[in-house]
């Protein structure tokens, strides 16, 4: 591929562009909100479950209608904590009728025996995350849910490990949750251990910000198509590359190089990833510093790469064009587009 097809006008990016959000950032960005909200609201959670009590299910369920707490939230954060996930869920939803020939859910705490009926479960269909209203920030906030299906997913959560059953027991043996009931020390523990875990995830990113989820995703993707032997990281610097009259590295949004270079001049690439559905200031920043960058990185024998999408991008185009005039590979947010910037950073780089 020559320069001419990396160094793109606007109006040959504009041919490739996609204009509106992927799906796929948009996944990831209810994702980051989700989990954030988990991480807002763990310590009720941990207050639910320490006053309940265990052999008592009912005393969980009272005491979420009377805390500011929806079902689907608590399940939610059941579904986090134990990593059981709806494709499980799904599964055993398809066997239910093998695994609770009875429509009871039959378990054993502190050498009693229990039963709880089923009032929705196993449901018709797909059992998913829609289903159960935990897949958007929108649902888990709104109020609206399945009250019913919601109360059996959460006592399989719950009480599953604890199946009288053996073969009950042994499809749910993540669903420990009753273990942790009433021990406050062992439950807090454990909850903040996992949403440690969840922080460090959503560390950097915006509650539900689509821009650092592009970000994010366009460091994902091409570390997955580079493979092992290159770097890829977000808010990345370039050695030598600075700005500030030097007193600061600059910093680009991805930066890429090789692990094993061991050339003289081990090679960087920079990028930018930039996505407007609207006009917004975004676009006239980055067109404002885009000619200091490509000097800059120019200068250092290493190489700038913009990644630039969205409706709003195509609607400020003397602030794109400058941009794509001081770039050495520009492509739009395409899974098409991310393989041209792939093979222009194996080409510069090796």
């Amino acid at each position: 591929m020559n320069e001419d097809t990396y160094e793109r006008t606007i109006d040959e990016l504009e041919t490739h562009a996609c204009k509106w959000w992927p799906k796929e950032i948009r996944d990831e960005a209810e994702k980051v909100s989700i989990l954030q909200t988990l991480i807002n609201t763990q310590d009720k959670f941990i207050s639910i479950f320490t006053l309940a009590k265990p052999e008592n299910p009912d005393s969980i369920f009272s005491l979420l209608d009377a805390a500011d707490i929806s079902y689907n939230m608590f399940l939610k954060h059941l579904m986090v904590l134990l990593d059981f996930g709806s494709e499980p869920l799904q599964r055993i939803n398809n066997n239910a009728s093998e695994l609770f020939p009875d429509g009871n859910l039959n378990y054993s705490i502190n050498g009693n025996t229990y039963s709880y009926t089923f009032s929705t479960f196993p449901v018709k269909g797909v059992l998913n995350n829609a289903k159960m209203k935990v897949d958007t920030i929108e649902n888990l906030t709104s109020g609206t849910h399945d009250a019913d299906l919601c109360r059996d997913i959460i006592m399989l959560l719950v009480y599953g490990a604890s199946s009288s059953d053996y073969k009950t027991r042994a499809v749910l043996y993540k669903g420990i949750g009753s273990d942790y009931i009433g021990d406050s020390k062992r439950l807090t523990k454990f909850v903040k251990t996992n949403y440690m875990r969840v922080s460090r995830i959503v560390a950097g990113k915006t509650s539900n910000d689509l821009g650092h989820a592009a970000q994010y995703y366009v460091r994902d993707e091409l570390a997955r198509m580079l493979g092992d032997e290159y770097n890829v990281r977000t808010d990345g610097t370039i050695p030598g590359v600075t700005e500030n009259d030097g007193e600061t590295d600059m910093t680009f949004d991805v930066v890429v190089d090789k692990k094993n270079d061991t050339r003289r001049h081990k090679q960087y690439v920079g990028i930018e990833v930039m996505f407007q559905e609207t006009t917004n200031s975004v676009i006239e920043r980055k067109s404002g510093q885009a000619r200091n960058r490509f000097e800059k990185v120019s200068a250092s024998r290493n190489h700038v790469a913009y990644i630039i999408d969205g409706a709003g991008s195509f609607q400020r185009r003397s602030a794109t064009r400058t941009i794509c005039e001081n770039s050495h590979c520009t492509v739009a947010l395409t899974p098409e587009e991310l393989v041209v910037l792939k093979n222009f950073i194996k080409e510069k780089i090796g």
